[in-house]
């Protein structure tokens, strides 16, 4: 039985942090009642793929060392799940493909140390209950129904698709499994499944986040990021997550850049008034809106001009920006640039699982998938070789690609996101995430979204939050997006759109 003083729905890392301060539960009690809804509900929702059996022994540990006075961290006794492709001793990384997973049939990815974001929540003093679903090699923002641990259902609509690939992240945070999640996006994997689910996510600017250690799908563009129920929440776990690491020479950049006061000091219930937000228009994308979802558009427009925000059309119309986007073939709607460089990113990554690792390069790789080439027609990468930079870079795959291309790309995307917010005096974007509702989980159509590609290339951060539902009941968000950098300022702008409309609505019991 869940103690009577925890209500998982409305736990939050403040909550928790209260109560066990006061004494109302313990962190035993926490782990038990989240550890009592994965055995609920997971055989439902197929969030968490590998449980850990340490969790509740964590739980302990954090109880007696309270007990005897030490210092505790940020998310002390904290419920949370990792996304599968991270590393985590103890378990395979299986990125969601059964070649890799001797369970079945493949071989095991076993990391001898934590990824940088997990040993970071362990230092936190979360329990982390599990790792969760993804569909092959992180390869769709839509779904994980290709896992070998089958499909990843959505919570709030369980004929829907429940986003990508951060699916089961998603899925696990939206039935209380857990408090917040970790997720990474290379092209919409945080922001997808967190609209989905009607989450809170949060997309970091590129090197604000340690991504060594994780099976990448490209080392430019992988970023590590919470999903959780609430701003506040998700913006406590980026203040874990964020800053230099050693073995991730990139996030270098983000010292000097991260708020003193944590990425939550900007939250305030004012924190709209006087903001100059751009509006989604073909300036930006010409990619349409459905019918209701510009009339949600138009509410949420209401709301925050309600709020303080002054709305500008379209800030975007006439610079070109629209004209860089590129649909990488075959597929209907992704610009895949800057994922030329997987084979070195996988290189590298294999040479970190350490000496004894059942893979240990890239031709090592190539030689243990060539069952299922993923680059081949009708593979899950088959859309790489149509990329720009990709055969140069595959000429010789253990030496880093230039990428000559996808570099000017980035540079001008930021140059004319510099310009833009300029011209205007833009505080930053709010555009409704997606496109028009979620389609059938088995549809075969993707979940069409408003930003992806372009803020991925450009690598600035984004976030996203709850703004309604569309008639079926499908969730309907907005992303708050921003200038590099920008986190703790739209993490304001969001908790002051969340706290003066209350949209979201529990998904289960």
């Amino acid at each position: 039985m869940t103690h009577p003083s925890l209500n998982l729905e409305t736990l939050s890392v403040a909550s928790i942090k209260e109560g066990l301060a006061n004494g109302s539960f313990s962190a035993e009690d926490l782990a038990l009642a989240s550890l009592e809804q994965v055995k609920k509900l997971n055989g439902t929702y197929n969030a968490i793929i590998l449980e850990n059996p340490e969790a509740l022994e964590t739980a302990r540990q954090i109880d007696k060392r309270r007990a005897a006075g030490e210092a505790m961290g940020a998310l002390a006794g904290v419920p949370v799940v990792v996304k599968d492709p991270m590393d985590m001793k103890g378990f395979p990384t299986t990125a969601g493909w059964h070649l890799l997973y001797s369970k079945t049939g493949g071989v095991d990815l076993m990391p001898e140390t934590d990824s940088p974001v997990v040993a970071r929540m362990r230092a936190a003093d979360a329990v982390i209950l599990g790792k969760t679903n993804v569909p092959v090699l992180s390869h769709t923002g839509s779904h994980a129904n290709d896992s070998w641990a089958g499909p990843t259902i959505n919570v709030v609509m369980e004929d829907r698709l429940p986003g990508g690939s951060s699916a089961g992240t998603a899925s696990a945070v939206a039935c209380n499994m857990c408090v917040v999640g970790l997720a990474e996006e290379t092209g919409g994997s945080i922001q997808n499944p967190a609209s989905a689910h009607d989450l809170v996510g949060i997309k970091p600017t590129m090197g604000l986040v340690p991504n060594a250690g994780m099976v990448p799908l490209s080392g430019n563009r992988d970023v590590v990021g919470p999903i959780a129920r609430t701003v506040a929440d998700a913006a406590s776990c980026l203040d874990v997550l964020a800053g230099w690491s050693a073995e991730d020479p990139k996030t270098l950049v983000s010292v000097g850049k991260i708020p003193a006061g944590g990425f939550g000091s900007k939250m305030s219930t004012g924190a709209l008034s006087g903001k100059r937000l751009g509006l989604y228009g073909p300036g930006w994308r010409p990619d349409t809106l459905s019918d209701e979802a510009t009339a949600l558009y138009k509410r949420a427009q209401a709301e925050l001009s309600d709020a303080g925000a002054i709305l500008i059309e379209d800030p975007f119309a006439g610079t070109g920006f629209a004209d860089l986007r590129e649909v990488t073939p075959p597929t209907p709607h992704f610009d895949g640039r800057g994922l030329e460089s997987i084979a070195w990113d996988v290189d590298c990554y294999l040479k970190r699982l350490g000496p004894s690792a059942a893979i240990r390069s890239w031709s090592e790789f190539v030689e243990a998938v060539k069952a299922e080439d993923p680059f081949a027609p009708g593979g899950v990468l088959s859309f790489m070789p149509s990329l720009p930079d990709f055969r140069t870079a595959m000429e010789n795959p253990t030496a880093p690609p230039e990428l000559p291309e996808f570099m000017a790309l980035k540079a001008a995307y930021l140059g004319l996101l510099s310009e833009v917010f300029d011209t205007h005096s833009l505080d930053g974007l709010v555009y409704p995430q997606m496109q028009y509702e979620l389609p059938g989980l088995h549809s075969g159509e993707p979940l069409m979204e408003t930003t992806v590609g372009e803020l991925n290339i450009a690598g600035i951060p984004a976030v996203t939050v709850p703004a309604g539902y569309y008639a079926s009941g499908s969730p309907f968000e907005l992303i708050f997006l921003g200038l590099q950098w920008s986190e703790a300022e739209l993490i304001g702008m969001a908790y002051a759109y969340e706290q003066s409309t209350l949209h979201r609505k529990p998904a289960v019991d």
